[in-house]
């Protein structure tokens, strides 16, 4: 019996680097393909430049940007980048990419779309600067209660209503709605991490983002004139989205307050 008990014990010493190699290729590889979002982050701003720029297709882009956002969180801890891939800090690449295809291009798109007042598109700007506020904050992501803190810079989603709002009532919806969502980026107020969202919320949460981000494909064909029936439904699961934030967040403080008494 030694022999063979030998002979296990060398293969499994021999293997262990030949792990640790593949260990780290993966997590190197999540690296990359957080990385890959440039790619279409620069094409969304190379259309945002055009001088004949297709709204549609500047949302194509960032619709890819943000399916990358949403699988490379699950795999970076599914795969352990902290770990195998540490000389690289991925949140950091991450955040870089969030303010370009969140907060920078799409609202530089609502900038030069014309959507705001004559006059008031560079108020985007305090936009943009209150994102800066809100990714540099240190309390950003809550990821053990699943939190964000304040409005998590959905600019993207923002620009992509904007279109049909400023077609159905004009510039000063928009503008206003703008400078709210500002003040809200900075606030104190909790909206829920999908893809951190405790059980079964987040089931929910993240199935019905899939069904949602596919009538936003449905509505791209017709943008910005889509179906009025079809802008309705997609407008569901936003409002799900802040009514769940919002008793979650209730929820959260009860609990805590429960825990210190």
């Amino acid at each position: 019996m030694y022999p063979v008990a030998f002979g296990e014990t060398v293969w499994a010493q021999a293997r262990l680097p030949s792990i640790e190699v593949m260990n780290s290729i993966k997590a190197h590889a999540v690296h990359c393909l957080t990385a890959s979002g440039i790619i279409p982050a620069a094409l969304a701003m190379r259309e945002v430049a055009a001088a004949d720029c297709e709204p549609s297709i500047v949302f194509l882009y960032l619709l890819l940007t943000t399916l990358i956002d949403a699988i490379d969180g699950p795999l970076a801890r599914r795969f352990h980048v902290k770990r195998y891939a540490d000389t690289i800090d991925g949140r950091t690449i991450d955040d870089l990419l969030d303010y370009l295809t969140f907060a920078f291009i799409p609202l530089m798109l609502v900038w030069r779309m014309n959507w705001m007042p004559d006059g008031l598109g560079w108020t985007v700007t305090f936009a943009m600067a209150a994102s800066l506020f809100g990714f540099a904050h240190r309390d950003a992501k809550d990821e053990t209660g699943g939190f964000f803190r304040g409005f998590p810079s959905y600019w993207n989603i923002f620009a992509f209503y904007a279109g049909i709002l400023y077609t159905l009532s004009g510039p000063w919806q928009v503008a206003i709605l703008l400078w709210i969502l500002a003040g809200l980026t900075v606030a104190p107020v909790r909206l829920i991490y999908p893809n951190l969202a405790p059980r079964p919320w987040r089931l929910w949460l993240l199935s019905g983002a899939g069904v949602w981000a596919c009538l936003i494909l449905a509505m791209l064909y017709d943008y910005p004139h889509p179906p009025i029936g079809l802008t309705l439904a997609s407008l569901i699961y936003p409002a799900f989205y802040v009514v769940a934030s919002i008793w979650l967040a209730a929820r959260a403080v009860t609990a805590a307050k429960r825990d210190i008494s």
